[in-house]
């Protein structure tokens, strides 16, 4: 058998694009010393195209248009088509994260890594994860939310001040820590639900922890048989939390430590909470689950990131390769269990006969 075909997609119509094509130049780079790799870049305007190198928009980029046929995946403006034996989205964000790229491979009829439809779509949805974590015995913390359309009324400010500042206003569907705000006292709460609503038309208002630990657990695998990291730690440097501009901004932004600075107890019972998580999501492949650890000790769950930041300086490869995981290695795992799930999926019947 010779060399398999790797079709990686990245950039998107997101305010995530930047970060993904950032992720895809080095997933890129590690995956052509072991496999034929083909560059679909989709520019901000949804037009997709094939890339000699990964990178932004190009003058020799070829347009190319999906296709659902068993015999190729892309068909260029010309006529000729591009084929490959799996794809490897390194999407972030709306549209990418969310389960609408993972249904369109869903009707190609292809092998993708990473996380299903419902998995993904879940995942991307703040309020729709805690609810289901809480489910799973995770804890989670308190919120309301508010929707575009909605009044910031005295009831509703009331609501949040029961909440206890500061809170956390947050788009619900986006990652990155794009359009967050900690809000310490009213005056300043319609203003971060404005801000919030210009990324999204739904908004979380969290209840915030005072000074707490951002912990991080990497998991890969599928069903009952998932493995997980041991946890790093977040540490924003002259930022009050971790967001946009100390993430992708700010160069000294914050520091990463692996492993983080937690008990044994404490890291054992957030790698299953992570793993928990992982199964009532029905993830498969890869996720990077998020907590905060309070000086109490209380931990709550964040987020589940179900196409977490894949460059080589991201936390999902950070945590593998402080386990002792080659990077490549984990992703020769990814592609291997995208195989896999194909050939499962292709045994069930599509009739009732």
């Amino acid at each position: 058998m010779g060399k398999l075909t790797i079709a990686v997609v990245y950039g998107g119509k997101s305010v995530e694009h930047e970060v993904s094509v950032h992720s895809a130049a080095d997933v890129c780079g590690i995956l052509s010393k072991k496999y034929n790799v083909i560059n679909i870049f989709i520019s901000k305007e949804g037009l997709w195209f094939a890339q000699e190198k990964c990178g932004p928009a190009q003058p020799s980029d070829i347009n190319v248009t999906p296709v659902f046929s068993n015999d190729c995946m892309f068909q260029t403006a010309d006529g000729g088509t591009i084929s490959a034996d799996v794809l490897f989205p390194v999407l972030h964000g709306t549209k990418g994260e969310d389960g609408c790229i993972q249904g369109l491979f869903e009707l190609m009829e292809t092998p993708y890594v990473g996380c299903g439809v419902m998995a993904s779509a879940i995942g991307m949805d703040k309020e729709v994860s805690k609810v289901l974590a809480a489910y799973a015995g995770v804890p989670t913390l308190p919120y309301i939310t508010f929707k575009k359309g909605d009044s910031v009324t005295k009831d509703f400010k009331a609501k949040t001040a029961k909440l206890g500042y500061p809170v956390f206003v947050k788009p619900v569907n986006l990652g990155s820590s794009i359009g967050i705000t900690k809000v310490k006292e009213e005056a300043f709460l319609e203003k971060a639900i404005e801000f919030a609503l210009k990324f999204d038309n739904d908004i979380l208002i969290e209840k915030g922890v005072q000074s707490p630990k951002e912990i991080f657990c990497a998991v890969c695998g599928e069903g009952n048989n998932t493995e997980s990291s041991s946890c790093g730690e977040l540490i924003p440097n002259g930022h009050e939390f971790f967001d946009y501009h100390s993430k992708y901004i700010d160069p000294n932004g914050c520091t990463v430590k692996v492993p983080a600075s937690v008990s044994e107890e404490e890291d054992k019972l957030m790698q299953k909470y992570s793993r928990m998580i992982f199964k009532v999501f029905k993830a498969c492949g890869f996720a990077r689950v998020d907590f905060l650890l309070g000086k109490d000790g209380q931990i709550y769950f964040s987020e589940i990131n179900t196409l977490p930041g894949m460059s080589n300086a991201s936390l999902f490869p950070q945590l593998w390769r402080a386990a002792g995981k080659k990077y490549e290695d984990v992703l020769d795992t990814l592609i291997n269990l995208a195989l896999k799930r194909r050939e499962q999926i292709k045994t069930l019947k599509t009739d009732k006969e």
